[in-house]
C-alpha cells in the first residue's frame, strides 16, 4: 500500500528534477486544458472526414490550430489509455495495462491502481507553481491512495470509472459515485447531465485561476461505455445519430463554451489547449460511433482502435489551419507541457513520452521523435509501428482475435500512407521491413515484456489489500 513518505521522496524528485530549470514568470507561462474524450472516434469528428455530427465548434478549433492525423492513444482501452496520458509511458511500465483480476481495465472497489511512486502530469505542474485540477472520468484506481488528489490535483469532480459501471442487483458493485475530491457527493448522478455539469465547473475553475497559470484535465464522460449514450434536453434527439451522435454534439457544444470562456476572460492567446480522445469508437450493433477512414474499432490495435482525433490550439504561437501527419501519441503531453511550463519532465525514470513542441510549432518539416511505436492488447504486444509501416506480429496466444477480428495470426505489414483501411498485406513483398519491425518488437519484449514474459525497465503498480466501495455516506 502506498505511504506517505515515499509521496514526500516523489516531491522532492519533481523538486530535483526541474532544479536548475527556473520557471518563467506566471505571466509568461501558458496556461493548458487537455480534453480527454471517452470512445470518441476517429470519424466521429467532422474535420476528420465525413461524418453525421455537427461539430462546427470544433472543426472552428481546427481552423484556428493544428491537426495531428497520426496521433495515437497507447490501448485501445480506458484505462491503459488513461495512464499513460497521466505519466507519460507506456501501460506496461506502469503496471497498469491490465487489472488485479487480469481484465482489461479497472472496475470498482480495485486492488490495483496508480502507483504511488509515479509523478504526474499535475505533480509536474503544481511543483511549477501551477493550479491543477481534474473534472471528469478518473480511472486510475477509486481507492483513496489512488484518487487524484493523492497524484498532483488540486481538486476533482467526477466519477471514479466508467460511467457503465453502475450498481448491481447483487450489490457487488455500488451505485455509480460522482466525488469531490475525495467525497462521494452523488450516487448515482444524472448521466444526461455531466457534460454540461463539467462543462460548467471547468469555466468555474478557469475563472477563479485566471490570475495564475493553471492546468485543467477534463476527461469527459461520453460518448462512454453504455450502448445508449447519454446527453443533456437541449441535445438529446437532436443529431441525425441517435443517443451516439446528441452526445458526440454536446461534447462540440462544450468545447465551444470552454473556448468562449478564454476569450471572455482574455486567457485565449495565453492558454494552450488539446482535444482528443481515449481511443477509438467501439463496435456497436448497429454501429454508431465512426473511426473511418481508418480499420477497425476501439478496444483493438487497429488503427481505429488506438489512432485517435487530436487538435492543439494555442492563437499566436500555434500557426492556424496547420495540418501534421506525424507520429505522436498521448504519452508526449507530459514532456511537452513541463517544457512549455519553464521545467522538465522526471529525469530519475524512463518516461516514453517526448517533447513534440516541433511538431507544435516548427511547421511541416518537424519530423515524429518515433524510432516506434508499439501496440499492446492487455499484456500482449500485437503490433509495431515505424514510419509509415505497420506490423501485425505473428501471434499464437490467447488474444489474437482481439487484434484482426479472428483472422489468421500470421505477420501483416500495411503501408500506413496509403492503406488506412489495411487491406493490402505487403509482408511477403517487403521481407526486409518485417525483420526490422520484428527487431523492434523484439526490444519492446526485453524493455516493456509481452504476455507472461516480463520486461526489464516495468514498475510496479499500486496497491490496496482490502478496497471498499466509494458509498454516498463515505468521506
Amino acid at each position: 500500500m502506498c505511504s506517505s513518505s515515499l509521496r514526500g521522496v516523489v516531491a522532492a524528485v519533481v523538486l530535483l528534477a526541474a532544479a536548475g530549470h527556473p520557471s518563467a514568470p506566471a505571466a509568461e507561462r501558458p496556461n493548458f486544458i487537455v480534453i480527454f474524450c471517452d470512445n470518441l472516434g476517429y470519424g466521429d469528428v467532422a474535420c476528420f472526414g465525413p461524418t453525421k455530427h455537427r461539430t462546427p465548434h470544433l472543426d472552428r478549433m481546427a481552423e484556428e490550430g493544428l491537426k495531428l492525423t497520426s496521433f495515437y492513444a497507447t490501448s485501445g482501452v480506458c484505462t491503459p489509455s488513461r495512464a499513460s496520458l497521466i505519466t507519460g509511458c507506456y501501460p506496461r511500465r506502469v503496471g497498469l495495462h491490465v487489472n488485479s483480476q487480469g481484465g482489461a481495465v479497472l472496475f470498482p472497489i480495485e486492488k490495483k491502481g496508480i502507483s504511488d511512486g509515479e509523478i504526474t502530469i499535475a505533480e509536474v505542474l503544481r511543483q511549477a507553481g501551477y493550479a491543477t485540477t481534474i473534472v471528469g472520468k478518473w480511472h486510475l484506481g477509486d481507492q483513496p491512495p489512488f484518487l487524484p488528489t493523492r497524484h498532483g490535483f488540486d481538486s476533482y469532480f467526477g466519477i471514479p470509472y466508467s460511467d457503465d459501471m453502475t450498481e448491481t442487483p447483487d450489490g457487488r458493485r455500488p451505485p455509480l459515485p460522482l466525488m469531490e475530491n475525495e467525497r462521494v457527493i452523488e450516487a448515482p448522478p444524472d448521466r444526461n447531465l455531466l457534460t454540461q455539469r463539467y462543462t460548467e465547473r471547468v469555466i468555474e475553475f478557469i475563472t477563479e485561476n485566471r490570475d495564475r497559470p493553471f492546468f485543467v484535465y477534463m476527461p469527459q464522460a461520453m460518448p462512454g461505455s453504455t450502448a445508449a449514450p447519454f446527453a443533456s434536453e437541449r441535445f438529446r434527439g437532436k443529431s441525425a445519430n441517435g443517443p451516439w451522435g446528441d452526445s458526440v454534439e454536446e461534447l462540440d457544444w462544450s468545447t465551444g463554451e470552454i473556448l468562449a470562456a478564454l476569450k471572455r476572460l482574455d486567457l485565449d492567446q495565453r492558454t494552450l489547449v488539446v482535444w482528443t480522445s481515449d481511443n477509438g469508437a467501439p463496435r456497436r450493433n448497429p454501429p454508431q460511433g465512426s473511426n473511418l477512414p481508418l480499420a477497425g474499432w476501439g478496444y483493438t490495435t487497429a488503427e481505429g482502435g488506438q489512432r485517435i482525433p487530436c487538435i492543439v490550439r494555442w492563437p499566436g504561437k500555434i500557426p492556424a489551419g496547420t495540418v501534421s501527419d506525424e507520429l505522436c501519441t498521448t504519452m508526449d503531453l507530459l514532456p511537452t507541457l513541463a517544457h512549455l511550463a519553464g521545467t522538465r519532465p522526471p529525469s530519475d525514470r524512463v518516461i516514453d513520452g517526448h517533447d513534440i513542441r516541433p511538431l507544435l510549432f516548427g511547421g511541416p518539416e518537424a519530423k515524429s521523435p518515433y524510432e516506434a511505436f508499439y501496440y499492446y492488447y492487455m499484456d500482449q504486444l500485437q503490433a509495431v509501428r515505424s514510419g509509415h509501416w505497420k506490423l501485425y506480429l505473428p501471434l499464437e496466444s490467447k488474444w489474437q482475435n482481439f487484434r484482426r477480428d479472428g483472422k489468421p495470426a500470421a505477420a501483416e505489414l500495411y503501408d500506413l500512407k496509403d492503406d488506412l483501411q489495411e487491406t493490402k498485406n505487403l509482408a511477403e513483398a517487403k521481407p526486409e521491413v518485417v525483420e526490422r519491425l520484428l527487431a523492434f518488437a523484439e526490444r519492446a519484449r526485453a524493455d516493456l515484456g509481452d504476455a507472461n514474459r516480463p520486461g526489464t525497465g516495468q514498475r510496479e503498480p499500486g496497491w490496496v489489500d482490502d478496497p471498499k466501495p466509494r458509498l454516498l455516506s463515505q468521506p
